[in-house]
């Protein structure tokens, strides 16, 4: 993919995986290599290969700005599920799940905000498990008073078991599958917002 434009929007990030040493395929002597970070984007669950200032250490779940314009950063790449290291893909599903989990608010909206995206298909029915008779139950309940919470949507909703792992599953396959049709929480580059 593309280096990412230098912007005064700060990219809030969590790593994946971190590399001291940098990159294994790199060619350069080990002396030359600087660290490296892939990550996460919390917003639009972009992926990146973080290339780090010499003396930034990072671990596993730290979160940190992944722009440009962070003194940390040497420079930004989004990159691909594929292009994650073995490790990034390993901690991703952990990643996404603390990312849902600690904005419940947002995605809790998701499902009192998600519009129909033609006339036979809704964003819910994009969800793993949610059919026809899901849908209209969830479309139902919060024409009468909108979520609160995920244990809201769970006692309102009959049949709606742990809302919030049916985003992440959602997450994850948009951040996994390159050839879907309709994404609604993975913002990819030739994407129109």
């Amino acid at each position: 993919m593309s280096e990412q434009n230098q912007t005064e929007q700060q990219v809030p990030a969590v790593v994946l995986d971190f590399l001291p040493r940098g990159r294994a395929d790199d060619d350069r002597p080990q002396h030359r290599k600087q660290p490296v970070a892939y990550a996460l984007g919390v917003e639009e669950f972009r992926l990146f290969e973080v290339t780090l200032e010499e003396d930034v250490n990072l671990t596993i779940t730290d979160r940190f700005d992944a722009d440009r314009s962070s003194d940390a950063v040497a420079s930004v790449r989004e990159v691909e599920y594929e292009d994650l290291s073995g490790a990034a893909q390993s901690e991703l599903e952990h990643a996404v799940r603390d990312v849902v989990g600690s904005d419940e608010q947002r995605f809790v909206d998701f499902y009192n905000d998600a519009q129909p995206i033609t006339l036979r298909l809704h964003q819910l029915n994009l969800l793993p498990g949610i059919g026809k008779k899901l849908r209209n139950n969830v479309l139902e309940q919060r024409k009468r008073k909108p979520f609160e919470s995920f244990g809201d949507l769970e006692d309102r909703v009959s049949g709606l078991h742990d809302p919030s792992e049916v985003l992440v599953e959602r997450i994850l396959e948009e951040l996994r599958e390159d050839d879907l049709k309709y994404r609604t929480f993975v913002r990819v580059e030739d994407q129109q917002q």
